[in-house]
């Protein structure tokens, strides 16, 4: 069983929601790409993870829709190395990295309007480019 993965004080990732495996790597590798497992396949339990508050369990839920599986389980995959414990911490890694930006709460959007002199400018730019577009035009009665 992997060891469990603290993200920040007070949030962790506990061994019991945490389960690797070792999966055949694609790709070109050798002699040896029909017999080693090197590539890493992490499932983690989201519904273990400890200290997150309603509004961040809500946000890694979000996070994690397109990465979870049929049971739930978010599904991590790491085979950049050709070694199965570098590609495992690599998995690790990333859902430290997604439960930790879970964490941050998004800064509200304030709604603002364009100053006068923003919309003046907006207005003599389609002015010109209107009287630009009507000069191309073919004379009148010349047909």
């Amino acid at each position: 069983m992997p060891d469990p993965i603290d993200v920040v004080p007070g949030v962790r990732i506990p061994a019991a929601a945490l389960e690797a495996r070792g999966v055949r790597s694609g790709g070109p590798g050798g002699q040896n790409v029909n017999k080693v497992a090197s590539k890493a396949e992490l499932f983690v339990d989201l519904a273990l993870v400890e200290g997150l508050d309603d509004g961040a369990r809500a946000r890694l839920l979000a996070l994690a829709e397109g990465r979870r599986d049929a049971d739930g389980f978010l599904r991590l995959t790491a085979g950049e190395s050709r070694d199965f414990h570098r590609n495992l911490e690599r998995a690790r890694e990333k859902a430290r990295a997604l439960v930790a930006k879970a964490l941050v709460v998004p800064r509200k959007r304030r709604a603002t309007r364009p100053t006068a002199g923003a919309r003046e400018a907006r207005l003599a730019l389609k002015k010109r480019l209107a009287k630009l577009k009507r000069n191309r035009a073919r004379p009148r009665g010349e047909d």
